[in-house]
């Protein structure tokens, strides 16, 4: 568990960033998600980021500081214009790409990884194949934003565009982008996006083979159907 830094109020403490339940709830759940990305290989070190809404807080993981030393006193927050509002530490210098999509979606939690296999897939096509019907679930194929550095205002924007009627995307050279109504749904499409990724450039590997695509109709009758996947109230 981190230290507490100097004049950074914990959870529950009064002061003048005293921090809501439901606040230290989310910042709970960020902290473990954040953890989850490295404990199953989607992300090494420092080098993804989570963010979760909250209201009108955006609460997001700091730069620089591994997921196993983030306490409760570290909660970080800013507005939706980037104005840092909860903590004493530097949000992620990915800010920029997580408020991008929450000025212009209903996304309620965001997951960006470093994962090998998507990022790898990331440098070879503009649009990942359609190797399995769980694209349906990210909105249809995934497309790759076209490079810029990281943290840039460039790369929000050439971001945005890729998710265009998509729940996630690809960064050219550098990752995943995926967003979702939870922390939950923003990690299970960051993971199934690796994973398809995986399979295709698996597939793509076999000598003198292509591996076959489903097309476009066959994507919009899975996407009809999973509308009612899973326990229904």
């Amino acid at each position: 568990m981190a230290e507490q830094r100097e004049g950074a109020p914990g959870v529950g403490e009064s002061g003048p960033e005293k921090v809501r339940p439901e606040v230290a709830r989310a910042w709970e759940e960020l902290v473990a998600t954040a953890r989850r990305t490295v404990a199953e290989g989607l992300v090494v070190g420092t080098s993804g980021n989570v963010s979760v809404r909250v209201g009108d807080t955006v609460l997001v993981t700091p730069t620089g500081v591994p997921y196993d030393r983030l306490a409760p006193e570290d909660v970080t927050g800013v507005d939706l214009s980037g104005r840092r509002i909860l903590g004493r530490l530097r949000p992620t210098s990915e800010l920029p790409m997580h408020l991008a999509v929450y000025r212009a979606t209903g996304a309620r939690a965001i997951v960006h990884t470093h994962a090998v296999h998507a990022t790898a897939v990331s440098a070879l096509v503009q649009e990942v194949p359609a190797i399995h019907y769980i694209t349906a679930d990210l909105g249809g194929p995934a497309r790759v934003a076209p490079y810029a550095t990281y943290g840039t205002e460039e790369l929000a924007e050439n971001m945005l565009r890729a998710l265009t009627d998509r729940t996630a995307c690809l960064l050219q050279n550098h990752g995943t982008m995926a967003y979702g109504a939870t922390l939950t749904q923003a990690y299970d499409r960051t993971a199934q996006l690796e994973w398809m990724c995986r399979v295709w450039l698996t597939a793509s590997s076999v000598p003198g083979l292509s591996p076959s695509l489903l097309s476009p109709g066959q994507l919009t009758e899975v996407a009809q159907k999973l509308r009612g996947y899973g326990q229904q109230d």
